[in-house]
């Protein structure tokens, strides 16, 4: 029976051989990297990644993250591949290979018959002396000592290594695409971070109520303003609907803590004020198409609820943080 501290030491070793080996990848980066990534980014087919076991898997991670970053990308599983799926492979397409030993019998049948097809193969392999590695029009360094496994057996340094290998290749040809943040959006729709990167002001705020009051206005009517537009907030406009300034509910309870404690007749002292009198003249204000994101940001960075739309400096509305909250996308 293997102690708690036994455990810890087995998982902190297996974490340090496998961090060795791919710190020792840096060293692999050479032309054939450089020429497989300008190779791909150049043709106007598509990228097939095959392999067969623990490859197979880590060439389907490969497969999504080059397809969410613009290179598109198909899965072809090398056993699959001599039993009728080499149809998948198109005139123009690459193929990636995938295997530590480069010697499997799938690849040695698989890599002939994609050569007489005339197409590129690119292998992503440890075993650099290999059958894929010597039929290979470049080849793709993934080589490791030994597994993080006692027995030296199971796949895992070996998998972490390709696995790192292909992520510097789709990070090349992102940056080789100037693949941005909105191209980014086009592909990631969905869930938080989809929200993220295409979600707007325009898109939330059009759904509040638009509380608003004159220079002039009195608290009593700036209390009902805010209170029936259950926002916590009122901007302050002109006649020309020019935004003046905010006044939040936060505003209005400094205003009473300001009064003198001697003031005995309330309703007099409130009587005397008006919106300009304790409204904030420079409140944040953001535009309307700019991200939600970003708006959720400005109020956490300034320590506030709400923020002023403004377009042409117009007052449109108000964003509040719950209605970017609600939205789950922080």
């Amino acid at each position: 029976m293997k102690t708690f501290e036994s455990i810890k030491d087995i998982a902190k070793k297996t974490i340090e051989i496998e961090y060795n080996s791919i710190k020792k990848l840096i060293d692999y980066i050479d032309d054939d990297f450089a020429k497989a990534v300008e190779l791909i980014y150049k043709s106007s087919g598509r990228v097939i990644l095959t392999g067969i076991g623990k490859s197979a898997n880590i060439a389907n991670k490969i497969v999504a993250t080059l397809n969410s970053t613009g290179t598109p990308s198909i899965f072809m599983h090398a056993a699959d591949a001599i039993h009728g799926d080499l149809g998948i492979i198109q005139k123009d397409d690459i193929v990636i290979c995938i295997s530590k030993s480069g010697n499997t019998p799938e690849v040695k049948v698989l890599v002939p018959l994609i050569k007489n097809s005339g197409n590129k193969i690119i292998a992503l392999v440890s075993n650099t002396k290999s059958f894929l590695s010597k039929q290979a029009d470049y080849v793709l360094k993934a080589t490791v000592e030994k597994e993080a496994c006692p027995n030296n057996l199971a796949p895992t340094s070996s998998t972490t290594a390709q696995l790192v290998i292909g992520d510097a290749l789709a990070v090349c040809l992102l940056e080789h695409r100037r693949f941005t943040s909105d191209d980014f959006a086009k592909y990631h729709p969905g869930g938080a971070l989809g929200k993220q990167l295409y979600l707007r002001v325009s898109d939330l705020y059009v759904h509040n109520e638009v509380p608003k009051v004159n220079e002039n206005e009195t608290i009593e009517n700036i209390i009902l303003e805010i209170s029936s537009k259950r926002l916590g907030a009122t901007a302050v406009i002109d006649d020309s609907g020019n935004l003046k300034g905010m006044i939040t509910d936060g505003d209005l309870r400094r205003m009473l803590l300001k009064a003198k404690p001697e003031q005995t007749d309330t309703n007099l002292f409130l009587e005397k004020l008006s919106a300009k009198d304790i409204m904030n003249y420079k409140p944040k204000v953001i535009e309307k198409n700019v991200l939600a994101i970003k708006a959720f940001y400005m109020m956490k960075n300034n320590n506030i609820t709400q923020l002023i739309i403004v377009e042409n400096n117009k007052y449109i509305g108000i964003i509040h943080l719950h209605d970017i909250l609600k939205e789950g996308i922080v």
